[in-house]
């Protein structure tokens, strides 16, 4: 192997279970002398509400808390430690003034039951990022209450639902490509539908016959995915879109890849009457790590009424929140979302205009297309045609030397990569998904592209060596079916 990757050897240092560590009677903190009388908190609360000791419970002084956490956060793999190439993840960099604009006091320490007129600033902020993400959509309203995508998805298919009572017929079904995100049907299936799969035609698209053929009256909504999981634009989009309202039915777009098409056209003007927005995907928020994220949803004006509560409105220089909404949807997230996230956003596109988030989009259409072109020598590529942000390629190559995508993916760590999506979208069997971003320069994806140029070399002849990567990570190949079917979730002394 080449010595100019980014993964080479270095001063790795191992770290037991926090549990096997420290000894009786260290502590990692100093407290000022108690200066009133001690208490029992027994005397206080009741018994039930008091936490029992924990056996076995470690006891540490400072110095070996920090170096604990510290050498695993040097396990950890991150945007800011290299290259992500998550399919469909959009795993971007999150620019550091972002990061500062969110923990200025004013907005860190607000507290979410303040009055509205000491949180005026909190309240604007809310209300223009509204507009702006309705801008960038298309949309007329937008609330930013859900949490995530998927929390996005469900409350807009709510929102669905709710119209489609009120005109007398909640309807049964909804379609859902099988080039769709793997949450669109759990959403639909939360709000009592049945899920209808729609085949992707020989181009990855959606073709407007087809949807024809499965729309009827009792087609709720067709949730589409736009670009969709094969990096590809749904050309036909506002034909389907005719079809669909003609039976009386609604377009969800799931806007987790919007990152392809801000600043250079509007979802909103392709006939969606839904769409919701990955903050920490499309507007360089964190992402990943077990939140917070934020998954606005945009709303055209005839579900506007349905809207989550409250929603953020203006009276002269005033804002408010307005809770006097009779046919919302009640309250999707507690308090108003998680504004810290909505600063970061907020930040994000202030910082960039209309015109740094077009440029955004089309770097990183640039950056999808370039591996896809240097790539498809070495891998097979089921879709060949120009795609948006991702591409989509497969291990039928390697399959026949006895090497999966699991195995690609497993021997770039060793090259210090983190590997992308695999075996997703399941249109493509083997499939490896690769997003670049706009955030990547082309050193790196050339380095990348050099990499899986040498696994695919190695495929032909030293198979096993993929088979059994990767060889230089703190830990070997997992069995990863024990793990599934027997996962130790309790540490037990």
């Amino acid at each position: 192997m080449k010595e100019n990757w980014p993964g080479a050897c270095g001063l790795v240092l191992d770290e037991p279970l926090i549990f096997e560590k420290g000894a009786k009677g260290r502590k990692g903190y100093s407290l000022a002398r108690l200066d009133v009388e001690e208490v029992n908190p027994e005397n206080i609360w009741p018994r039930k509400l008091i936490r029992q000791d924990l056996d076995g419970f470690p006891e540490m002084s400072e110095v070996e808390v920090v170096r604990h956490f510290t050498r695993l956060s040097q396990w950890n793999y991150g945007v800011d430690s290299g290259f992500y190439p998550l399919g469909s993840c959009t795993m971007k960099y999150n620019p550091k003034v972002n990061e500062d604009l969110a923990r200025l006091p004013g907005f860190a320490r607000a507290h979410p039951y303040l009055p509205e007129e000491m949180s005026q600033g909190a309240l604007r902020l809310m209300y223009e990022l509204e507009k702006f993400l309705c801008q960038i959509s298309g949309m007329d309203r937008v609330t930013l209450q859900p949490a995530a995508g998927a929390q996005g998805e469900l409350a807009g298919m709510l929102m669905i639902r709710a119209c489609l009572s009120d005109r007398g017929n909640p309807r049964k079904k909804v379609l859902v490509p099988d080039t769709a995100h793997g949450t669109n049907p759990a959403s639909s299936s939360l709000c009592g539908y049945q899920v209808v799969q729609v085949k992707s035609n020989e181009r990855g698209v959606l073709s407007p016959k087809t949807i024809e053929e499965k729309m009827d009256e009792e087609v709720a909504a067709l949730m589409i995915t736009n670009p969709n999981t094969l990096g590809l634009f749904e050309e036909h989009i506002c034909q389907i879109a005719e079809v669909v309202h003609r039976k009386g039915g609604q377009i969800y777009c799931d806007g987790a890849n919007l990152n392809a098409l801000m600043g250079l056209t509007r979802v909103g003007d392709m006939g969606v009457d839904v769409l919701h927005f990955n903050l920490h995907k499309t507007f360089s928020t964190p992402h990943g790590g077990g939140g917070p994220g934020a998954g606005p949803v945009g709303v055209k004006a005839h579900l506007a009424d349905y809207l989550p509560v409250p929603i953020i409105n203006q009276d002269g220089e005033r804002f408010y929140f307005d809770y006097d909404r009779s046919k919302s949807i009640g309250k999707i997230k507690s308090f108003y979302g998680n504004f810290g996230i909505l600063v970061r956003a907020y930040a994000y596109i202030l910082s960039m205009g209309a015109e740094g988030l077009k440029r955004a989009s089309l770097v990183a259409l640039l950056n999808a297309n370039y591996l896809r072109v240097k790539l498809k020598d070495f891998y097979h590529l089921p879709y060949d045609f120009p795609c948006l942000h991702e591409c989509v390629f497969s291990d039928r190559l390697q399959s026949q030397y006895g090497v999966t995508a699991l195995d690609i993916a497993k021997r770039l760590m060793d090259y210090g990569f983190h590997p992308p999506t695999i075996y997703f979208p399941l249109v493509v069997h083997g499939a490896m998904m690769i997003e670049p971003t706009e955030s990547e320069s082309r050193e790196t994806l050339d380095q990348f592209i050099a990499a899986m140029a040498q696994i695919a070399g190695e495929a032909r002849t030293e198979p096993g060596l993929l088979q059994n990567a990767p060889h230089k990570t703190k830990v070997s190949r997992l069995d990863e079916v024990l793990a599934n079917r027997k996962p130790r979730l309790r540490w037990k002394p």
